[in-house]
C-alpha cells in the first residue's frame, strides 16, 4: 500500500489516531521516572496536549490541510502542559508553518514539515540539551528527510520518522549523564515516539504491530525512562548562566521604528549574541520576538526600537527552574464569574486547601490547579489572568515543569504579566512575603526573584521502586529527603528521614523552619520534627501549618 497525498481525511485520521495512541500509553509514560516518586507526569501532560490539538483539528470545517495544521498548532499552544508538552507544542508549531500554504501534502512536504518542526523546536528551546524529546524529534525528521530521497509515498516518509525517532529515544541514555547513570531513555522523546506511531498508524490504516504495553514492576525498575526532572529545562546549572538577566521583547515591525534601517534577522541576532547568551531571535513579516539572557536589557530593547514599537517587554532575575514537588487543587472552571476590576492580579499553582488557604492569606488573588500529575496547561493560566479583570498580573509556577506553559501564555493575554520563578511552593511563599501591591510590576519581579535564594525546599515522600541515583541506594516503601529537586536521604522511617533531611538543609544561616503537613501526614508526627529541631538547633524558629498537600507528607522549607 502507498499513498502520494495526505489530504483533509488523512491529516485528520493521523492526529486523532496520535491522541487515542498516547492516551492509552499515558500510564505507561507516566510510570517511567528517573526520581522513583509517585508522581511522573510525563505521559499525562502530552496526552492532554494532543488532545487539545486534536480537538481544534476535529472543530475544524476546512478542506485545506495547511488550516488543519494551523488549528493543530493553536490546540496545542493552548493545551499545552509541562515542558514535554510545551515543547511539543513548538515542533508541530514548526511543522504546521512550513505546510501553512498547502491543500495537500506530498512527501517531500510531510519530510520538510517535520525537519521544519524540529528546527523551531530547538530555536525556541532556551538552552536545547541533547538526550530528550528534542534527539528524538531531530533523528525522526533526519530520517524523513533521507528517505524522501528515495520516495515519493508519504507511508514511508512516517516509516522512516517513527524508525528514525526510535533509533533517537535509544541514544538518550547515552547523551544525556543522569539517563546513563539509571539506565534509561527519555520519557518525553517515548511519548513524541507514540505520537508518531499513531501518525503512521493513522495514515496507513494497519495498526502497529506493537500493543500497548503495561510493564510489571520487575520491567518498571529495569526498563524506566526519565521524566520532565530530567527533561531539557531540567538541565541548567547555575555555574553556566554568566548573563543575570532574562530579557523578552516583541517587536512590531515598521511601528515608529527609530531608525531607517530595514530589519534582517541574521543582523539582531548577531548583535544580542555579543551581549548575551540563551538567544532567540524568531521573526516573520509583522512582528520580532527575541529572548536573550544579557547583562544589559537596556541594549536589548535599544536595538529592537531601531526596527519598530516595542511590546511585551518582560526582565527576569536567573534562576534555574527545574522540577519539584507540588500537586493537584481545585481548578478555576469555565463557569467562575469575572472578578470585580483589581490592580494586581497574584496567580499561584499550588494543591491542597491548606496551601489555598496560606497563600491567599500571604496576598494572593488567585490559585489555579497544578502538580506532578496535572499540570495546569497554557489555556488555563490564560483562562486565569484573563478572568482575573487585573490591570495586571504576577504568576507564581511553583514548579519547574509549569514556567514554560505559564511564558507561553505571557504572549496570549491583553496585559502586561511576570512570571516569577517560583519552583516549589516554599519559593512562592517567600516570594509573596516580597510582594509590593503598591510598586510596578517590573520592580514587583525583580524583588520576588531575588528572594528566591532565600529559601531552601525540602519534600518527603515514599519510594516506588528500589533505584540508586547519584550513588544513593533507594529502597521500595522508604522515605526518601528531595532538597530542591535532588535525593539526599532514604530511610524507613518517615520521622527520622525527615530529621536527616533537615539536617541536611540547615546551616549558619538558618533561622526559620516551616513545616506543612500533607495529606498523609499528621500533627503528631510534625510536632515530633519540631521537637527534634528545638532540641538540636534552640536558635531556630520552627513553625507548623497544614497544607493538605497529596503525594508528599510533609514539605519542608528552611529560610
Amino acid at each position: 500500500m502507498s499513498k502520494e497525498l495526505i489530504t483533509k481525511k488523512e491529516f485528520s485520521d493521523m492526529v486523532r489516531v496520535a491522541s487515542h495512541r498516547l492516551e492509552k500509553n499515558a500510564k505507561f509514560v507516566n510510570s517511567l521516572n528517573v526520581f522513583p516518586v509517585p508522581d511522573g507526569d510525563t505521559g499525562t501532560n502530552m496526552s492532554l496536549t494532543i488532545q487539545s490539538g486534536f480537538k481544534a483539528v476535529n472543530e475544524s470545517e476546512s478542506n485545506h490541510v495547511g488550516t488543519l495544521g494551523k488549528a493543530l498548532a493553536k490546540g496545542l499552544l493552548m493545551g499545552a502542559r509541562g515542558n514535554s508538552g510545551v515543547i511539543t507544542s513548538q515542533i508541530f508549531r514548526g511543522f504546521s508553518k512550513s505546510i501553512e500554504d498547502k491543500e495537500t501534502l506530498t512527501a517531500m512536504d510531510l519530510a520538510k514539515a517535520f525537519d521544519d518542526g524540529v528546527k523551531t523546536a530547538y530555536k525556541a528551546v532556551m538552552k536545547p540539551v541533547e538526550g530528550t524529546i528534542l534527539t528524538v524529534a531531530r533523528f525522526g525528521a533526519e530520517a524523513a528527510m533521507e528517505k524522501v530521497k528515495t520516495t515519493n509515498d508519504t507511508i514511508e516518509i512516517l516509516k522512516a520518522v517513527v524508525a528514525g525517532a526510535k533509533v533517537g529515544l535509544e541514544k538518550t541514555p547515552s547523551l544525556l549523564p543522569v539517563l546513563k547513570e539509571v539506565g534509561v531513555v527519555d520519557s518525553g522523546g517515548q511519548g513524541l515516539v507514540f505520537i508518531y506511531e499513531g501518525f503512521l498508524e493513522g495514515l496507513s490504516g494497519v495498526a502497529s504491530d506493537e500493543e500497548e504495553y503495561v510493564p510489571d514492576e520487575r520491567d518498571m525498575t529495569e526498563m524506566v525512562n526519565a521524566n520532565h526532572h530530567q527533561s531539557v529545562q531540567g538541565q541548567f546549572n547555575t555555574d553556566e548562566i554568566k548573563n543575570g538577566y532574562c530579557t523578552e521583547m516583541m517587536v512590531e515591525l515598521g511601528k515608529n521604528p527609530t531608525s531607517d534601517e530595514k530589519f534582517k534577522n541574521d543582523k539582531l541576532r548577531s548583535y544580542l549574541d555579543k551581549i548575551g547568551d540563551s538567544l532567540i531571535v524568531v521573526s516573520d513579516d509583522e512582528v520580532v520576538k527575541v529572548h536573550v539572557h544579557t547583562n544589559y536589557p537596556y541594549k536589548v530593547w535599544a536595538a529592537g526600537r531601531k526596527y519598530g514599537s516595542l511590546s511585551k517587554i518582560k526582565i527576569d532575575n536567573m534562576r534555574l527552574q527545574h522540577e519539584t514537588i507540588v500537586d493537584d487543587d481545585e481548578p478555576m472552571t469555565p463557569e467562575a464569574q469575572p472578578q470585580a476590576a483589581i490592580d494586581y492580579a497574584v496567580i499561584a499553582v499550588s494543591s491542597g486547601a491548606g496551601l489555598t488557604e496560606l497563600f491567599k492569606s500571604l496576598g494572593v488573588t488567585h490559585v489555579i490547579s497544578g502538580g506532578q500529575t496535572m499540570n495546569p496547561s497554557t489555556n488555563d493560566i490564560v483562562d486565569a489572568i484573563n478572568k482575573s479583570n487585573a490591570k495586571r498580573a504576577l504568576v507564581l509556577p511553583n514548579n519547574g515543569n509549569i514556567v514554560m506553559a505559564a511564558k507561553q501564555a505571557v504572549d496570549l493575554v491583553d496585559i502586561p504579566v511576570a512570571i516569577v520563578g517560583s519552583k516549589t511552593i516554599s519559593q512562592g511563599m517567600t516570594a509573596m512575603l516580597s510582594f509590593n501591591p503598591d510598586a510596578e510590576l517590573s520592580e514587583n519581579e525583580a524583588n520576588m526573584e531575588d528572594s528566591l535564594d532565600t529559601v531552601k525546599s525540602g519534600q518527603i515522600t515514599q519510594a516506588i521502586r528500589d533505584t540508586e541515583i547519584d550513588g544513593l541506594k533507594i529502597t521500595k516503601g522508604h522515605y526518601m529527603g528531595i532538597v530542591d529537586g535532588k535525593i539526599l536521604v532514604d530511610d524507613e522511617d518517615i520521622i527520622s528521614g525527615t530529621e536527616k533531611m533537615l539536617d541536611k538543609m540547615i546551616d549558619e544561616d538558618s533561622e526559620v523552619i516551616t513545616i506543612l503537613i500533607g495529606e498523609d501526614g499528621n500533627q503528631d508526627d510534625a510536632q515530633k520534627i519540631a521537637d527534634y529541631l528545638d532540641d538540636k538547633y534552640d536558635d531556630l524558629e520552627t513553625e507548623i501549618h497544614q497544607g493538605d498537600q497529596p503525594v508528599y507528607p510533609y514539605l519542608i522549607s528552611v529560610e
